[in-house]
């Protein structure tokens, strides 16, 4: 990923997306470009298609979250573009996994569909070095998607987060109350962007300005998805807690910890409690192997009570099974427009309020501090 800008934004939603367009101007029409192409080639959706799906999006957006809607005005009002272009950007989550998921279940042999994936991880207090809950993530995805980290002022909560350029909702972060979020995808075969619910991306909106664990847990739990996907959510403030939820569009269900430690990739770890079928599952495997050893690797470090913001980033940088590692690099098997590698990698200490990041692979890319006030 070329380089990650950090951005406050006013605090007012309009005001934000204007703020967001005009700065990232460049960078928002460059994910269009991508993303255009992947609608196109993977998704075998016209430009015009995608518009129209996405206009859908954009009236759910605006009946469920108007200040989220006013928030993709601003961001077209600053970058000169049309507001479906924005709509694009916001509902593609649901627009391309959706198309992967009933492209490879028509298909016996699917062609073009990225072995795309994210590896995160919560560490308890009670098992780290220095008694701080810790979140993080490997975010992997095509390597030339344009971030972006966004600071926003809410009343008495703040919030830093990571997301792409053009995507209002931050995807990857935390708030003065101590909470955060760490996401990855998943595909099942009940996705259906047509159920048209609120997109994951407002999902994340309303996690990462949550108050409480119970607030943010209701973001995804309270009403249907269109689409799956991983929340692993964590707050310090009180008593300490963790809670992932794996989301299929119909059910939920949430794993808590293992001795102190969880790790995620992108598969459901029960699928057949949740009464779907993961497309990718049996042919993209690098999901298991991540997921293994992530939790190896916590579980070792928790047992040495050596978990701390340093010793996660540097789990962060396994090459175990390089290309498909915890640092995901292009695997040269691969055609190039299916490659993928970390872009964006996260340690977030909830305890002290601490939010790190690096802005390409961890084991070229040094981390930085993004202060949360």
């Amino acid at each position: 990923m070329p380089e990650l800008p950090v951005l406050e934004l006013p605090g007012a939603p309009h005001a934000d997306g204007l703020a967001h367009g005009s700065a990232c101007g460049a960078a928002i029409a460059e994910n269009l470009e991508i993303y255009y192409d992947r609608f196109q080639r993977e998704a075998r959706l016209t430009p015009q298609e995608t518009r129209e799906r996405a206009r859908m999006y954009l009236a759910v957006i605006d009946r469920e979250e108007p200040a989220y809607g006013e928030a993709m005005r601003g961001v077209a009002e600053g970058a000169g573009i049309s507001l479906d272009d924005v709509a694009v950007l916001n509902a593609r989550y649901e627009i391309l996994y959706s198309q992967y998921s009933s492209i490879n279940q028509a298909e016996a042999e699917p062609r073009g569909i990225p072995a795309g994936g994210c590896t995160a991880f919560a560490v308890a207090p009670e098992v780290s070095a220095d008694g701080h809950l810790y979140l993080g993530q490997n975010w992997d995805w095509f390597p030339a998607v344009r971030g972006v980290v966004l600071r926003r002022a809410v009343g008495e909560t703040r919030v830093v987060a990571f997301t792409e350029a053009g995507i209002v909702g931050g995807k990857i972060g935390m708030n003065t109350h101590g909470l955060g979020l760490v996401i990855n995808g998943l595909l099942s075969s009940q996705d259906d962007w047509s159920h048209l619910r609120t997109p994951f991306h407002v999902r994340t909106w309303r996690i990462l300005h949550a108050r409480s664990l119970r607030e943010a847990t209701r973001a995804v739990t309270d009403e249907l998805r269109a689409c799956s996907a991983n929340f692993l959510i964590g707050q310090a403030d009180g008593v300490a807690a963790v809670v992932n939820i794996e989301a299929a569009p119909g059910a939920t269900c949430t794993l808590a910890p293992e001795n102190g430690v969880l790790a995620h990739a992108n598969h459901f770890t029960d699928a057949d409690r949740l009464q779907v079928w993961q497309p990718l599952a049996e042919e993209k495997t690098s999901t298991y192997r991540r997921a293994d050893r992530m939790h190896r690797l916590l579980t070792e470090g928790a047992r040495r009570r050596t978990l701390h913001a340093a010793t996660l980033m540097d789990i962060l940088r396994d090459h175990e099974g390089r290309p498909d590692s915890l640092c995901r690099h292009p695997n040269p098997a691969l055609p190039e427009e299916e490659r993928v590698e970390t872009v964006v990698s996260v340690v977030e200490d909830l305890t002290a309020g601490r939010f790190y990041v690096a802005g390409g692979t961890p084991c070229t890319t040094p981390f930085v501090e993004i202060p949360l006030r």
